[in-house]
């Protein structure tokens, strides 16, 4: 270990102190105790010449009002990483990226699971790359760090029973070998990028894209992705004890009195149930259930012991446990098995105008693809930090407020629409022709005209339509499908084709795209603990 004490314009730095992990043959370095010294918790991580400052604080107070844990994570791509100035007209960094709106997402997915479920603080990771070398990628480096970061601050993360911390790694696979934290040159030779995360015990995170792998093969490379990452967690481990502070245990709890909600269920749980049981269809249940919870809040409106933010969490509550014990006892709440898919509908050339359009149903979700053909010239420019300067095939994902019968202001594609744009087009740039066979850019843009669950899986459904519908001669045809988990102690039922409610309320989201070879993407969050 290295240990340093030292004055920088007067201001005492904390001891300083170096950790290694070998992983795959390839060493990772954190360092702690010289950056960013009043942050909660502050570390390096580096690998090759690719480094990263990553910091974790935690607001003194909780904040009012809400009641969800308000964690963000910010990817800060600075082009001086690279050694370059910005090209935009200011020549400085404005809005995120798609790819680093992507590593915040990648890096919020893991972490989100292992907080305390009564914490309201707000908690902020912020990454900031200070060296990119166009060979490491930086995005796995990322949400090792962030989970060191936590690891050694103040911050109630991974503490029982919540067990943290996680490690992540991608997985390769060239010429059928597997290859830990593949360079950036190794991936263009690779049928498979494999990013996981997880525990000493489970995963609780999995982002992928594939070149039509087997699923044999695919089970293989996570076993394998799953035992590569535990020495990163043996060193996190091995820094908590050595330089992490004491975890605060005087944040203001937001749990729900027992005595509230036991009185609750009381006065709601048969009507709940009748609620769930009578009404199949999205729209009506919802209607019988707000108006159920509409009623109770009359019931509690002018009780200065009880807030009313208690009494919705309180109801919300028993419908989730309604929910889950009927999809337990083999009901789900429209009525099919565990198994059963949704109706089906498809349809191609809607739009008179558009290259090629396609129209995917399933069950309520309904979204509408359309796809352009452009030339070279207008392909994506771009100025990140990848190695990659264009990109020829794009695909946007719209997700309007109609979509779900809702009204909100029109303020550009969040970071979740970014998120499923991104899944589907890795789902579908596996069977895109080869630039030399088929020279054209391409944009396919999916919009949600009805959602009640998986429109990321019927968007790579109807953009297949699309680009069928335009003549793109794609080498296979792609689906995708949404499965999910219901678990209470050793029982658990697994979901094919969720909808919106079991999303919301079970314990796993599993997105699997693939044609009738192989897999293309896969993505995967556990709610629980893994």
């Amino acid at each position: 270990m290295e240990y340093l004490l030292s004055y920088y314009g007067g201001f005492l730095m904390s001891k300083y102190k170096k950790f290694t992990s070998n992983v795959g043959g390839q060493e990772i370095i954190v360092e702690t105790g010289k950056l960013a010294g009043l942050a909660g918790g502050a570390v390096t991580i580096r690998q090759g010449d690719t480094m990263l400052l990553v910091t974790a604080t935690m607001s003194s107070n909780a904040r009012p009002g809400i009641d969800f844990f308000p964690l963000s994570v910010d990817f800060e791509e600075k082009l001086y990483a690279a050694g370059r100035i910005p090209g935009s007209f200011f020549r400085r960094e404005g809005r995120a990226s798609e790819g680093a709106i992507l590593t915040s997402r990648l890096t919020d997915r893991p972490l989100r699971p292992l907080f305390p479920k009564d914490l309201r603080n707000e908690v902020q990771i912020i990454i900031t790359a200070l060296s990119v070398d166009g060979n490491i990628q930086p995005d796995i480096l990322a949400i090792v760090g962030a989970s060191a970061a936590l690891a050694i601050s103040d911050i109630p993360y991974g503490i029982p029973p919540y067990e943290g911390p996680i490690g992540a790694v991608r997985i390769g696979m060239i010429e059928g070998d597997f290859v830990v934290n593949p360079t950036f040159e190794q991936m263009a030779e690779s049928a498979l990028d494999l990013r996981i995360a997880g525990t000493r015990d489970a995963i609780l995170m999995v982002e992928c894209g594939a070149d039509q792998v087997p699923e044999e093969k695919m089970v293989e490379a996570l076993t394998f992705g799953h035992e590569s990452l535990i020495p990163l967690i043996d060193m996190q481990d091995k820094m908590a004890a050595e330089v992490g502070k004491p975890k605060r245990d005087d944040y203001e709890s937001f749990s729900i009195d027992d005595n509230l909600q036991q009185e609750i269920v009381d006065k709601v749980q048969a009507k709940v149930v009748s609620a769930i049981r009578d009404n199949d269809e999205k729209s009506m249940r919802d209607q019988a259930l707000d108006a159920l919870k509409d009623d109770l809040l009359l019931d509690y409106d002018g009780n200065e012991d009880v807030e009313l933010g208690d009494v919705k969490t309180s109801f919300s509550n028993v419908v989730k446990t309604e929910v889950r014990n009927r999809i337990l006892d083999g009901v789900r709440p429209d009525g099919r098995g565990s198994t059963d898919l949704r109706l089906l509908a498809a349809e191609t050339g809607l739009s008179p105008r558009a290259h090629g359009s396609g129209l995917f149903t399933r069950g309520e979700t309904q979204v509408l693809s359309l796809a352009t053909l452009g030339t070279p010239r207008e392909a994506q420019m771009l100025d990140t930090l990848s190695p990659l300067n264009e990109k020829r095939y794009m695909h946007h994902y719209n997700f309007p407020p109609y979509s779900t019968g809702e009204t909100w202001f029109l303020r550009g594609p969040k970071r979740r629409e970014i998120g499923h744009g991104a899944l589907a087009e890795t789902a579908l740039r596996a069977v895109l022709p080869d630039e030399d066979d088929f020279a054209y850019t391409l944009r396919v843009v999916s919009e949600v005209l009805s959602s009640n669950g998986s429109t990321s899986m019927a968007s790579v459904c109807g953009s297949t339509l699309a680009l069928m519908d335009a003549g793109v001669p794609i080498k296979k045809p792609v689906g995708g499908i949404a499965m999910g988990l219901v678990k209470q102690d050793e029982s658990y039922v697994i979901l094919t084709d969720i909808q919106g409610m079991e999303d919301h309320l079970g314990d796993m989201d599993f997105k699997v795209a693939g044609t009738d070879v192989g897999i293309t993407a896969l993505q995967m969050d556990i709610k629980i603990t893994g």
